[in-house]
């Protein structure tokens, strides 16, 4: 009886950490500062306001892309950052974005 009341004791302890690390205070950082900028072109103003959000432009401009079909390969990639990512971009955005995306980096 006894040993099983020190083990229902130490899992308590355990749980008890574990909750606690859930509540933890959210760490806050400084990103390093940009190294590349989006190239001008149609709709840059949407693609930054919406793809800035998430991603820096050196990462939006080293993706590896498809040459073959550059506005499909975008319009994926958009609907892919929509329904996977969950990213707030308005229905009437998403155009833009992949018209911007193919016209400056589909070649």
């Amino acid at each position: 009886m006894r040993a099983r009341l020190i083990l229902a004791a130490n899992l308590l302890a355990c749980f008890a950490a574990l909750a606690a690390g859930a509540v933890a205070a959210p760490v806050s950082y400084d990103p390093p500062a940009e190294t590349a900028t989006l190239p001008p072109g149609p709709n840059l103003e949407t693609a930054q306001a919406n793809c800035s959000a998430c991603h820096s432009a050196d990462y939006i401009t080293t993706q590896p892309r498809s040459f073959k079909d550059p506005h499909a390969f975008w319009a994926a990639e958009v609907a892919k950052m929509r329904k996977a990512y969950g990213a707030q971009i308005k229905d009437e955005d998403a155009p833009k974005i992949v018209d911007y995306l193919t016209a400056t980096m589909g070649k």
